[in-house]
């Protein structure tokens, strides 16, 4: 089973691109380095709630699927 972190990096990699949004991008848009989002990305690094807050709004993620992972989402819902 994933941790929280690693969960959480999953969760930003794969909406980055679905989005087709860069590292290099998306690291402009929220005010840090691309170090910074590959270590949320691989390395389970926690964001501070400001840089989360931009993440989700940048990548359009819902806050329910990082903060309760056990709900199902709508996408899922569509798929069944």
């Amino acid at each position: 089973m994933q941790n929280e972190h690693e969960m959480l990096g999953e969760i930003i990699k794969n909406a980055r691109m679905k989005a087709d949004i860069t590292v290099e991008d998306l690291a402009a848009k929220v005010g840090v380095g691309e170090r910074f989002i590959y270590r949320i990305e691989n390395e389970g690094k926690k964001p501070s709630y400001e840089i989360l807050f931009n993440l989700i709004r940048e990548l359009d993620i819902s806050p329910d699927l990082i903060f309760y992972p056990e709900k199902p989402s709508k996408d899922s819902e569509i798929e069944d």
